[in-house]
């Protein structure tokens, strides 16, 4: 698996951890720092059979059950008993069948019984509102409830992701409104600090401006009314037996407010008070909150905008009408219209029109790609100036883009290895703080005496350290990192390949459809013998031949014929590894390979000049009277991609070895290889002898990465450090690869090296600004050179910068750096 899992007791390992009997992913309120997610991440792993990755950017934790271990409502009650939340989410479903009242109430009572489901159902309309926990009730256990009351159901709309954003939108909005009183209260009591600032330097505290019994009435709301969110978070980290950022804030200001109301209420007029310290760091700190929640909003965009792209109607043929449907409606087979200027419903064929399609929104590729009859397109793709006439052929989850859309959110989850050292040092981040504070606080009223200084830089200990960046240092680059590949047109399984990419020495190719289009042509035709009009016999009789096979080499000559009346085919026969043999209009004939050929003269030097241009060649040959006339040669040859060439010179300009792996002769292989700029290639390798030579390259000792699209590269890519798919190749190859090349273009590697090393990049300058602001700044508070306010304002600030940095990375794109 590609997230980073606890070491605990229920952790999974071997064939439970690759092959998890249920895997939940859960959304989680109330997480605040990194300290927050290693908590969940012990607590879920204390439970038997249970593996769990949490990840604070994303706010969401990824559970794997065992079988017969743990069920999904214990992992959720073990959340929501560390002190977070599961907040539920809200699924709309079409009823069919409902006639009456009693219909409603009986499916509202069905899907009521469900655990951790709420439910109500609407006659008139024909849909049920339900809430559901996630882990406990999915659509699909939703949709067979009904159907075992005797009804139908689908899902009517997906909700969940914009449920999801607007109560994320709702909080934001409430925590802004706190923080502007927050501010307008804090306001007066930050402006008297001026007056400990004049031309002669320090000051110390001057309370003119404002009488203590004013500061105790400005400051105590922000305290606990403002500030309640971190007693109410510290609480529940220690009730769930951790403890949080929550817990250094509310320790902090907690001391600096009281040790004032005391001063205050007992009028030691001799000591200073600090309520404008515990007030500033509450305010500053809410406002780091809510600088961080919109820049961590902006690390989703990817996902957001490709959302966004699908329309919301198709126009669909229906019984001789045009008529206009939600695309949620839309089943395999209909038939819908696509004018000039719109996007593309769903995916589908073209069986009607032409146009041209800019499918930049899924490949990354800005040229239009020409459409007709025939030809695939894809949802949300922006149809050109034809009008196109479709039959859909994947719709709802089953589009492109939905896969798209999972597959990196799926990446976005999951966690890179670079993170553990982070996720270790937050996990006792919060505990050690509060030893340095508290051994400042002894340390300075021991040896100064003065029991004020010694709590203020006690406090500032408290409030400068910041776990929060630690545990958004990774996870917020990676999210941005996957977005951006996403629109690039290269699909990233998981945080582990990403980060695995950017140390890739070594690249072995596929050739067939990977180097090459994958499409054999017919690029010389050389008779042997015959008049003016040979060439045109021999192509109607070598067409006339295949007719009868099944051979890529047979589609080649076929496709030349095209439109060419082919005689009719009779005894017919094929040789496997030779070729093909049959009788047209009472000629006997034979078609293959020169081997075959061993009692005619042919013509060697020609067929080895067509062969050292990394061409196949074939023979015609005619059997009279028991000997073999040959009648032409066929030369065969599957064209380099346009883009291959430039695709090998950018990988060798980054430092990569390309390697070669096909199974053709060493001539043809060596030709291929010059012609794509290629100087290491393995020929005559059999399809299953790929993986081992891949094996043989890991032995060299660098990180070696594998791109192919065929059946027969799946092998291969799995044995590979890091593994590519063409996006147009098999769902074998596809699934067996850690990364998907949408456009099916070589260059797609060079630009996922690129991006692997541009996010590594970002996560280790984010690493190292949240270890160094720690490492840095704690001392400082120690050694009483930082005031509460700075402290607290520092470390508000500390997030914001991770996630801001991270945010850099759309600057990036395919084919540049950073």
């Amino acid at each position: 698996m590609s997230e980073t899992m606890n070491e605990g007791p229920g952790t999974m390992s071997g064939a439970d951890a690759a092959a998890p009997a249920q895997r939940l992913d859960l959304p989680v309120a109330g997480m605040t720092c990194a300290a927050c997610a290693a908590r969940i991440e012990k607590v879920l792993g204390r439970l038997p059979g249970v593996s769990a990755s949490v990840n604070l950017a994303a706010e969401r934790a990824r559970v794997d059950l065992a079988a017969g271990g743990t069920t999904p409502q214990q992992v959720v009650a073990a959340i929501e008993k560390a002190g977070f939340g599961v907040p539920p989410q809200t699924l709309e479903l079409a009823i069919d069948g409902m006639s009456c009242a009693a219909c409603s109430t009986r499916v509202e009572k069905v899907l009521n019984r469900l655990p951790g489901v709420e439910a109500a159902v609407n006659l008139a309309a024909e849909r049920a509102r339900i809430r559901y926990v996630p882990g406990l009730a999915d659509s699909a256990a939703l949709i067979a409830a009904v159907a075992r009351a005797g009804y139908g159901a689908r899902v009517a709309d997906d909700r969940a992701r914009e449920e999801e954003k607007a109560r994320k939108l709702a909080l934001y909005r409430a925590e802004l409104r706190r923080f502007w009183i927050a501010a307008a209260l804090t306001l007066p009591l930050v402006a008297q600090m001026a007056t400990m600032f004049g031309a002669d330097g320090w000051r110390g505290h001057h309370e003119d401006l404002l009488p203590r019994w004013l500061q105790l009435l400005l400051a105590t709301p922000v305290q606990f009314w403002i500030g309640w969110r971190f007693y109410d978070g510290g609480w529940k980290a220690l009730r769930g037996g951790g403890a949080n950022m929550d817990v250094l804030v509310a320790l902090g200001t907690s001391m600096a407010w009281l040790f004032s109301v005391v001063v205050t209420l007992f009028g030691l007029a001799h000591q200073h008070v600090y309520f404008e310290a515990s007030a500033a760091v509450i305010t500053l700190v809410l406002l780091g909150k809510l600088l961080e929640a919109r820049a961590k909003a902006k690390t989703t965009a990817a996902i957001e905008a490709l959302v966004r792209l699908q329309p919301k109607t198709a126009r669909v043929e229906r019984d001789g009408q045009l008529v206009e449907l939600d695309v949620g409606l839309l089943i395999p087979g209909d038939i819908f219209i696509v004018r000039p200027g719109e996007s593309l419903p769903v995916d589908g064929e073209v069986i009607d029109g032409a146009s041209s399609v800019n499918e930049a929104m899924l490949t990354g590729e800005s040229m239009p790609v020409a459409k007709r009859a025939g030809d695939r397109v894809f949802a949300a793709t922006a149809n050109g100036e034809g009008m196109l006439r479709c039959r859909a052929t994947g719709v709802g989850e089953h589009t492109l883009l939905a896969g798209i859309i999972r597959m990196v959110a799926e990446a976005q989850g999951s966690k890179a290895p670079v993170q553990r050292l982070a996720d270790r040092i937050s996990a006792v981040f919060v505990p050690v703080v509060c030893l340095i504070a508290l051994a400042t606080f002894a340390g300075w009223w021991w040896l100064g005496g003065d029991f004020t200084t010694a709590l203020i830089n006690a406090v500032a200990v408290l409030v400068i350290a910041c776990p929060c960046a630690l545990g958004l240092a990774t996870p917020t680059a990676i999210m941005v990192g996957t977005g951006q590949g996403a629109r690039a047109g290269i699909l990233v399984k998981n945080a582990e390949a990403l980060e695995r990419a950017q140390k890739v020495g070594v690249l072995a190719v596929d050739k067939t459809g990977t180097l090459t289009r994958g499409e054999p042509v017919l690029t010389d035709l050389v008779p042997l013998a015959g008049g003016a009009d040979a060439a045109d016999e021999a192509l109607l009789l070598a067409a006339g031949l295949e007719q009868g096979s099944e051979h890529p080499l047979a589609r080649a000559v076929l496709q030349r014929a095209a439109g060419l009346a082919l005689p009719a085919l009779e005894e017919f026969q094929a040789t496997p590894g030779q070729g093909v043999a049959g009788a047209l209009g009472g000629r006997r004939l034979r078609l293959g390979a020169p081997d075959w050929f061993a009692d005619a003269a042919l013509p060697a030097a020609q067929i080895a000049a067509l062969q050292g241009a990394g061409k196949t060649v074939v023979v015609l040959a005619e059997t009279v009277d028991r000997q073999t006339r040959p009648l032409a040669l066929l030369a065969i040859a599957d064209p380099l991609r346009d883009t291959s060439r430039a695709a090998v010179a950018r990988l060798k300009a980054l430092g990569i070895r390309v390697v070669m792996l096909t199974g053709d002769n060493a001539a043809t292989a060596a030709a291929i290889a010059r012609e794509a700029g290629i100087d290491d290639f393995r020929a005559g390798i059999l399809p299953g002898d790929k993986a081992a030579e891949v094996g043989a390259l890991k032995g060299g000792g660098s990180v070696v990465a594998m791109v192919g699209d065929g059946i027969n590269d799946a092998p291969a890519l799995a044995a590979a450090d890091v593994s590519f798919a063409m996006g147009a190749g098999s769902d074998a190859a596809i699934e067996a690869s850690d990364m998907t090349l949408v456009r099916s273009d070589l260059n797609g590697v060079a630009d996922a090296v690129l991006l692997s090393r541009a996010t590594l990049g970002k996560i280790r300058q984010n690493l190292f600004f949240a270890f160094i602001y720690n490492v840095l700044g704690i001392p400082l508070a120690a050694l009483g050179l930082l005031n509460p306010v700075i402290a607290g304002a520092a470390m508000a600030m500390s997030s914001v910068s991770v996630v801001s940095n991270s945010l850099l990375l759309r600057r990036w794109r395919p084919g540049g750096k950073i």
